[in-house]
């Protein structure tokens, strides 16, 4: 028989999770939403911008822009369909949604870096004229639209993967704006349009790194690896440190979305201890010292078979 139980006065954990990230969920469409306008505006300024002038720097910009676009719609779709209520078929909900589109947008990233890197090396084999003027304007118009994009997203791209992803995407463009404004006055003050080609390679590598390290996370949530900043052999000295406890076995730890970190493990509760209470002090120990708040715990009496044991879900 499986039974679970939840002390007087404190309640289901989950419950108060729920509603936080509801809430998160919430802000985070809003920031998403308002990037998304200002994002696919400026894409099109900067597309007309780099055609004008033959600016590979604009027109890199303008691509990684693009991407932007498609980034900022998943997310923002990744957000509201992650404030579905869970189902009997998806019992964690849709959280693990907006890991998958921070995933997608690391790719993409990676993608349109590669393809930077290509159109650099070809424009400083054979460099192109370039209008300096021209890329001067759109550049610095495109400069203030992502610095507004950027103080939007900033706020949530702490504790959420997917709100990091269309973070970073902006970054790129942000960086692509001064070194478009680079280039150009380059360009203009001394005549080496070779400029343009190589400062939109190293806005390249900039992206590279950030993209690699957000593909990097949001692939060990996918994994359900343990999370990062998340000591699994502390919370193990910790656990079986509860008086009370034997023994801990099959501890696992891993994230559902960024922020919603979940374990659960087998707790040999020694001879005349009551399980009930070892293991709501095991919960209270948990959540100060490592902030884990949603917890299952599978009891046993000490020496008994796993596979004998009754559940309890603090």
């Amino acid at each position: 028989m499986r039974t679970h139980s939840h002390p007087p006065g404190h309640p289901h954990d989950d419950a108060h999770v729920g509603h936080g990230h509801s809430h998160g969920h919430g802000t985070d469409a809003r920031r998403l939403g308002i990037a998304l306008g200002i994002t696919a505006t400026f894409m099109v300024v900067e597309v007309i911008g780099g055609l004008v002038s033959g600016s590979l720097a604009l027109l890199s910009d303008a691509g990684h822009m693009a991407s932007d676009v498609a980034a900022l719609a998943l997310s923002l779709f990744a957000v509201r369909l992650a404030r579905r209520p869970a189902t009997p078929e998806r019992t964690y909900g849709f959280h693990r949604v907006e890991i998958l589109a921070a995933f997608v947008n690391a790719a993409a990233l990676l993608l349109l870096t590669l393809w930077i890197l290509w159109e650099a090396y070809t424009r400083l084999a054979e460099p192109s004229e370039v209008q300096g003027g021209v890329t001067l304007a759109v550049a610095v118009a495109g400069l203030v639209a992502n610095l507004v994009s950027a103080a939007v997203l900033h706020g949530g791209q702490r504790d959420s993967l997917n709100v990091r992803g269309a973070f970073l995407h902006v970054l790129g463009d942000l960086l692509g704006s001064v070194g478009a404004i680079v280039a150009s006055l380059l360009v203009l003050g001394t005549g080496w349009t070779v400029a343009d080609a190589a400062v939109s390679a190293l806005i390249g590598l900039l992206i590279l790194r950030s993209a690699w390290a957000l593909l990097l996370d949001s692939l060990n949530v996918l994994l359900e690896g343990a999370p990062r900043g998340l000591d699994v052999r502390a919370v193990r000295t910790t656990l079986g440190g509860v008086p009370g406890v034997r023994g801990v076995h099959d501890l696992h730890v891993w994230a559902i979305t960024a922020g919603q970190p979940v374990l659960t493990a087998h707790v040999e509760v020694a001879g005349g201890a009551d399980s009930a209470e070892v293991l709501v002090r095991a919960r209270q120990v948990l959540r100060e010292r490592h902030g884990l708040r949603h917890v299952t715990l599978q009891p046993g009496a000490e020496g008994q078979p796993c596979e004998q044991r009754e559940d309890l879900h603090t």
